[in-house]
């Protein structure tokens, strides 16, 4: 059956440098937006080829395993679909080729919200790096999403495939020292981890895992939560 459109006020477009990092920022949210009448789409900017302490995995069947996984992830909390580029893991680089993919889909999907990497500190909450791909993920959609991909001037060769400018409305932004919008995600949680271990290359010993992530998503006073760093461009 096809599915009909939604609004274009209701298009959110999840942007991560690896699969499962949307997940871990957003599977929650992204299963209350898709329950709204949201579409959702993720883009992967690598190609997942980094990421097993499998010694007998190559590197091909791992990419090729990762790209199954996080359909399957993204088809157990209702997004839409999935594209990937293939950025090489590990060593993604900010260049103009890369801002122009991200300008492509921007102008293609044509999202209201865009959620993506925090790439603005190093150090995360004093517990975790934040991974150079993430840095150079976030980095990039925030240039895309302003000014470059509302600008018919930028890649104008877009323009002759009928890629129009768009303006993205709203950016949240996963991973932050600042979040000012928590989600409530209490009654999602067991989806949220459901998604997650749809991604088994990476979360082998399921039962610790879950343990884990149960706990980095509870608040003190019970609920769980997703956060992010809100941005509205009102222009």
């Amino acid at each position: 059956m096809t599915q009909t459109p939604a609004a274009p006020e209701k298009v959110a477009m999840v942007i991560a440098a690896h699969p499962d990092d949307g997940d871990f920022g957003a599977a929650g949210y992204t299963w209350q937006l898709a329950q709204q009448g949201w579409d959702v789409h993720f883009l992967i900017c690598t190609n997942g080829a980094k990421g097993t302490s499998d010694r007998s995995m190559t590197r091909e069947r791992l990419i090729g395993l990762r790209r199954e996984e996080q359909r399957e992830a993204c088809r157990r909390m209702g997004a839409r679909g999935v594209a990937f580029l293939d950025n090489e893991d590990g060593e993604l680089v900010y260049d103009r080729g890369f801002l122009e993919e991200l300008v492509r889909y921007i102008r293609l999907l044509r999202p209201h919200t865009v959620l993506t990497h925090d790439p603005t500190d190093i150090i995360v909450r004093d517990s975790f790096i934040n991974h150079p791909d993430h840095r150079a993920t976030g980095t990039a959609v925030l240039d895309a999403v302003y000014p470059t991909a509302r600008d018919h001037l930028n890649f104008p060769e877009q323009l002759e495939q009928g890629l129009e400018p768009h303006k993205v409305r709203e950016v949240l932004l996963w991973g932050s020292n600042h979040p000012n919008l928590d989600v409530d995600i209490t009654a999602d949680v067991d989806r949220k981890i459901e998604t997650l271990t749809a991604h088994v290359t990476q979360f082998a010993d399921r039962q610790d895992f879950i343990d884990f992530v149960r706990e980095r998503w509870k608040a003190e006073d019970g609920r769980y939560l997703e956060q992010f760093r809100r941005i509205y461009l009102q222009f």
